[in-house]
Formats: structure tokens, C-alpha cells, sequence
């Protein structure tokens, strides 16, 4: 990780292996359809309004520093993101689920339903819920989201984060560990229509009474 020279306008961008794919195909198969902002570098404790110089530097060190080069990785990346609220809001939206944090065995008869909540927003368009890692679990939408409802990773996808849209409900769904080694990793869930957002700590364990059964013919 690095910083850039803020002295310029500078759009600094990492394609995933799927958006090179694209972008090797041409113009027609790379279309950008969303995108998101975020503060993560800004820490708004410095604003200053007692600036001896006036409003116009109550906040020159936020705009003076440096920009965070961009990193594929979602947990230090877009953590804080822009959103868009009526005007007369007075309270942020905030996003809980239930369970809270899920740490099961490994194997697709540990399915879990996790059920999503907004307070202080409505939460008609669904949630985008996001697992970061695909080697983990398979998530599923209760088919009442406004985009795809399941997780479909391409075969050289493997690790990548994986996205649904679902209603207020979804299935996770653990998958064998392929190394017999618990997998940490987060579902991150954010609300389509409030962008109210949290996290759920998601730990795969091994299932230590699995059995191997060698045959020999």
C-alpha cells in the first residue's frame, strides 16, 4: 500500500481477473454498471471551525492529505461508503441481523438462514449481501431481491468475493474444506435502499468426526 500525490486529479484503478477477462474482450463486454464511493482516509476530527484564517481552511489538512493507493482487498477497501439520504434525515440508518455472528461446521447440512433488519430506513428494495470469501460457504437470496439471487463463481474465481441480492432473508450454505483448515472470513451486508451496512464474522470449522473412507478395488 502507498499514497499518491494529491496535488492532481488521479483515478487509480485495479481490475479483478474477471474485469481483465472483460476488458481483453472489448469495449462492449466491460461495462462499468456500478460503482460506489468512499471516505475511508478521512478523518473528520480535524475539521478546524476555530481556523484563525476563516471557513475557507476549516477544513485545508482533510483536503491536504494523502490518498490511499487502491487495494483489491474488501477488508481494508470501501469500508465507509458515500450515501445518499432524504434531506430532512435526522438518524442513520442501521442494519442488524440475526444471527450475528456464525461460526459452524463445515458441509452443506449446516445450512444457516440469516434474517436482515433496517432501523431508522426503509428496507423495501432488499439487501446486497456480500461473502469475501467464496472458498467458504454458498449464499443464497430469498428470490425477492432486485438483482441475481444466487452466488455464481466462474471456474478460475476461486477466493473471490461473491454478491446476491435477496429480500430480508438468505441461506448460507458451508462448503468442504478442501485443506481440513477453518476458513475466516465476513459476510458484509448492505441495505439497497438506505445503504446502511454491517458485518457478520462467518468462521468455517473442520468437522473433526468426518470419516475418510478409502476403497481399494
Amino acid at each position: 500500500m502507498g499514497y499518491l500525490d494529491n496535488s492532481s486529479i488521479t483515478v487509480d484503478a485495479l481490475l479483478t481477473k474477471k474485469g481483465r477477462e472483460l476488458l481483453s474482450k472489448g469495449r462492449d463486454f466491460f461495462v462499468i454498471s456500478q460503482f460506489a464511493l468512499a471516505d475511508d482516509e478521512v478523518d473528520y476530527e480535524l475539521w478546524n471551525p476555530a481556523h484563525p484564517l476563516g471557513s475557507d481552511y476549516y477544513g485545508i489538512i482533510i483536503e491536504n492529505m494523502p490518498i490511499v493507493e487502491a487495494v483489491t482487498d474488501e477488508n481494508y477497501s470501501l469500508r465507509y461508503k458515500l450515501l445518499t439520504l432524504p434531506k430532512n434525515t435526522i438518524k442513520i440508518p442501521i442494519v442488524s441481523t440475526n444471527p450475528a455472528v456464525i461460526s459452524i461446521t463445515e458441509g452443506p447440512k449446516n445450512t444457516t438462514v440469516i434474517t436482515c433488519n433496517t432501523v431508522n430506513g426503509e428496507n423495501t428494495l432488499g439487501y446486497t449481501v456480500t461473502l469475501l470469501n467464496s472458498d467458504a460457504a454458498n449464499i443464497v437470496g430469498d428470490g425477492k431481491g432486485v438483482a441475481n439471487n444466487t452466488d455464481v463463481v466462474g471456474a478460475n474465481e476461486d477466493r473471490r468475493s461473491v454478491s446476491i441480492s435477496t429480500g430480508k432473508t438468505f441461506t448460507l450454505t458451508p462448503k468442504l474444506l478442501a485443506d481440513s483448515v477453518a476458513i475466516s472470513t465476513k459476510l458484509v451486508i448492505v441495505g439497497n435502499e438506505t445503504g446502511g451496512s454491517t458485518e457478520i464474522p462467518v468462521t468455517i470449522n473442520n468437522d473433526v468426526n468426518a470419516i475418510a473412507t478409502l476403497t481399494i478395488g
